[in-house]
C-alpha cells in the first residue's frame, strides 16, 4: 500500500473521491451517502494523505432551496472533515483544474451538461484505463491528477 497520497474531492452528492499514490496505484469512490461513512473512508488514508484538492463549488441560481441548501452543507463537511483530520487541502476551481488538462469550457461552445461530463469521462478513463471510470469519479480523479502534477511540478 502507498505511504503518500493526493486526494482529489468532487464535493457534490454526485461527486466523488480519488486517491493518487505515490507509485501510482489509484483508488476512488463515489461520493459516501452519510457523515460516517466519509469520515470512516477519509480517516482510514488521513495520516499518509499528503495533500487534498477540492472542487471549490458553488451553488446555482437554477437550484431550488433545499438543492442548494444539501450541496453547501455538503461541501463545507468535506472542509471540516479535512481540517478536523489534519488533512491539508486547497480549494482549486474547475476552471483552474480543467485548464490544466485543456478541457472545453461549457460556455460559449455549445457543450451542455451531460456532453461536458462525457467529456470528463472520457479523459479520466484515457488517463487510468486499468479503472471503470464512472460520472460519479471522473472528475475527482482529474482533480486528484491534478494535484499529483501539480506537486511533481509538472503545472503552472
Amino acid at each position: 500500500m502507498d505511504k503518500t497520497w493526493i486526494l482529489g474531492i468532487d464535493p457534490g452528492s454526485a461527486g466523488g473521491l480519488a486517491l493518487i499514490g505515490q507509485s501510482g496505484t489509484v483508488l476512488a469512490y463515489p461520493m459516501p451517502d452519510t457523515r460516517r461513512d466519509l469520515q470512516d473512508g477519509l480517516s482510514e488514508f488521513s495520516h499518509s494523505i499528503r495533500f487534498a484538492y477540492v472542487e471549490k463549488v458553488r451553488s446555482s441560481p437554477k437550484m431550488g432551496v433545499v438543492s442548494a441548501f444539501t450541496f453547501g452543507c455538503n461541501y463545507e463537511r468535506v472542509l471540516m472533515l479535512c481540517t478536523c483530520l489534519y488533512i491539508p487541502f486547497e480549494e482549486v476551481t474547475p476552471g483552474t483544474w480543467q485548464k490544466g488538462f485543456a478541457l472545453k469550457k461549457s460556455r460559449g461552445l455549445g457543450l451542455n451538461p451531460t456532453e461536458k461530463k462525457n467529456d470528463h469521462k472520457r479523459l479520466a478513463q484515457e488517463l487510468f484505463p486499468k479503472l471503470k471510470v464512472t460520472h460519479a469519479i471522473a472528475d475527482a480523479l482529474l482533480i486528484a491528477e491534478y494535484g499529483r502534477r501539480l506537486n511533481n511540478g509538472g503545472l503552472r
